[in-house]
């Protein structure tokens, strides 16, 4: 069992996106959002630099530039409410008011929640993923810390991963102590739904629409629904959690059920005598109003209801809040393999929208907040998710590789392996965090620079473990890229679902585009970067065998063919002199006595290898 079982992510428009397939996760996904899971080459030691040390210095400023490129926005206080009154016209709006059982405007008390105070604002308006499930709690237990009496979440999302979608829903409902507001504004499509539908209240802007979150596969052919075995693993979780909202905060079970099932026909009706509204299936259709499920025998109805054997009838038309004009409905409200979607309007009238909010001027209003403050992503989540994106990504294995090649040319462990290495904790550790990528792996990287390091440096040749090694990193920084397919026991299974194989192109695309780059940049690096005269002090030329060349203690004499006569007996080393130079010498097999003569046959630096000297 997956731990997160599914994910809400964005496409346009989008649905959520289940373990199975889809980009920057786990792949399947609802309507216009999709249900998405969580979710690249190896550098060739290639020949020398051509007599040249390259310099590194490039190399670290363009991974700081990427590191420092987000935060060269707009200026922010990570943790800090930025509070601000709202202004004086805002205490003279009044609360919008409810529908009465036909859908008419009534007039309402002020809300519940309007208890004065502090009021924050908690931004929602990127595709949702693990760094948002742990900003959200961040800013929520800074709201609560500062005295918020509301938390309002102003969303505006495609959708995103489903496993994050269903924490931040169990962290806002375990968040009883501070009313909960979704501010609608202005789209919340897929997880944005069930984020929405899970605060205790939802208020929308005037141009708004929540809903359409549907679990569904996207891949190179579009979009397609989740296999039929794997929709009871897929939609469970995330019915399970719109039901609960739905009992809790009181809205209709089987709308809720229509934001992610197409099959659930849902038809809106009236009774005769209370006027009580109710939403029902088209099976119960059939039962209260006669005629077909379908409502092609719709003479066979009205026979019924004149002679009064019916006691419902469907509803025609519904007040719209945001025109205030009535507006003739069509039935059934969602239509048969279509999911719920809603305007403003339609979700007011749904029993959905509490009301319509322009402006945090409105909110402050309605709510009767003295203060309202904003707390906003800091510099760390931002830059997070800037890292998941797939340019910066291809950015940084270039980088990897290039500062690889630098490492393995220059001697011993400088600074290119150091840029290296970092750029591949980023380029794995990111979509880490974001819940993109899995711990097995970020391990099989580890496991394969492991093996390439045996290789190099401890067993001799190349065999199994550097072929290994180089399958290793590949598969996992290939993997990054994919997300999890749902029922899989074992993270190497060939994925069986189709959307999986975009996920896979699109790692094979960034992964071969960097290893080309890389390849040109070494090039590059190799050829022409030393004969440029700008850059002769940042690239010093290598050394002469010459200038590396060991001082000769002996000055130019004991040269092999030398004679010369033993000092002391070699057992096998001692000493011998050759003319005025007396000399370390080691025998080369017997041992001599000392005043025999011996003959230089080989010399290492200041090392003299010598045998006894042949008799004429």
């Amino acid at each position: 069992m997956n731990a997160k079982p599914a994910s809400l992510s964005t496409m346009v428009p989008q649905g959520l996106f289940c373990p199975s397939d889809a980009a920057g996760r786990r792949p399947v996904q609802p309507g216009r959002s999709p249900w998405q899971v969580r979710r690249t080459a190896l550098p060739a030691r290639a020949a020398g630099f051509a007599g040249f040390r390259p310099a590194t210095g490039a190399l670290p400023a363009l991974a700081a530039l990427i590191l420092a490129w987000p935060a060269l926005g707009r200026p922010q206080e990570p943790d800090a409410l930025a509070t601000k009154p709202p202004p004086a016209s805002a205490t003279q709006i009044a609360p919008l008011p409810e529908t009465d059982e036909q859908g008419e405007p009534e007039e309402r008390p002020e809300s519940e929640a309007a208890v004065g105070g502090l009021g924050v604002v908690i931004p929602i308006r990127t595709d949702i993923n693990d760094v948002t499930t742990e900003s959200i709690e961040r800013r929520i237990n800074a709201a609560r810390e500062a005295g918020a009496r509301v938390i309002i979440f102003d969303i505006h999302t495609p959708g995103g991963y489903g496993g994050s979608a269903l924490d931040i829903s169990h962290l806002i409902k375990n968040t009883r102590d501070i009313h909960t507001v979704a501010w609608i504004n202005t789209q919340a499509y897929s997880a944005g739904a069930l984020i929405a539908v899970a605060c205790d209240e939802i208020v929308m802007a005037p141009a708004s629409t929540m809903g359409d979150s549907q679990v569904i596969l996207s891949g190179p052919d579009g979009a397609s629904a989740v296999p039929e075995a794997l929709a009871p693993k897929v939609n469970t979780p995330i019915l399970a959690d719109f039901r609960d909202s739905a009992n809790t905060n009181g809205y209709d079970p089987l709308l809720c059920e229509a934001f992610v099932l197409p099959e659930r026909e849902v038809w809106w009706v009236e009774h005769l005598q209370t006027g009580q509204r109710e939403f029902i299936s088209r099976e119960e259709k059939r039962e209260r109003l006669g005629g077909g499920a379908d409502g092609s025998s719709f003479s066979s109805a009205l026979r019924r209801l004149s002679a009064g054997e019916v006691e419902w009838k469907l509803v025609e038309s519904y007040r719209d809040v945001v025109t205030n004009e009535t507006v003739k409905l069509r039935q059934p409200v969602v239509g048969d393999y279509a999911l719920l979607q809603m305007s403003a309007g339609e979700a007011y009238a749904f029993g959905f929208n509490k009301g319509v909010a322009a402006g945090e001027e409105d909110l402050g209003a309605r709510y009767g907040l003295s203060n309202l403050a904003r707390a906003e992503l800091n510099w760390s989540e931002e830059l997070t998710m800037w890292l998941t994106s797939a340019w910066v990504r291809g950015i940084l294995l270039v980088l990897m590789l290039l500062a690889a090649y630098v490492e393995f040319h220059t001697p011993g462990v400088g600074l290119a392996g150091l840029v290296a290495l970092i750029c591949l904790v980023i380029f794995a550790g990111a979509p880490y965090l974001t819940g993109f990528a899995n711990f097995w792996e970020v391990a099989l990287i580890v496991v394969g620079f492991i093996l390439l390091a045996l290789e190099a440096f401890v067993i001799p040749g190349f065999g199994v473990a550097g072929i290994t090694g180089i399958v290793f990193v590949i598969v996992g920084l290939l993997a990054t890229f994919v997300p999890d397919v749902p029922g899989r026991t074992f993270p190497l299974v060939t994925p069986s679902a189709s959307g999986v194989w975009e996920f896979v192109r699109n790692g094979l695309l960034t992964i071969t585009f960097a290893a080309l780059l890389s390849i040109v940049g070494m090039f590059v690096m190799g050829r022409y970067l030393p004969e440029m005269e700008a850059l002769r002090r940042a690239i010093p030329l290598n050394p002469t065998p010459e200038e590396v060349a060991p001082e000769d203690g002996y000055h130019g004499a004991v040269r092999v063919g030398d004679l010369g006569r033993c000092e002391t007996p070699l057992r096998p080393a001692g000493k011998a002199r050759f003319g005025d130079v007396l000399a370390d010498v080691v025998s080369q097999a017997d041992f001599v006595e000392s005043g025999e003569a011996v003959e230089v046959i080989e010399r290492h630096g200041n090392v003299v290898v010598v045998r006894p000297a042949r008799k004429v």
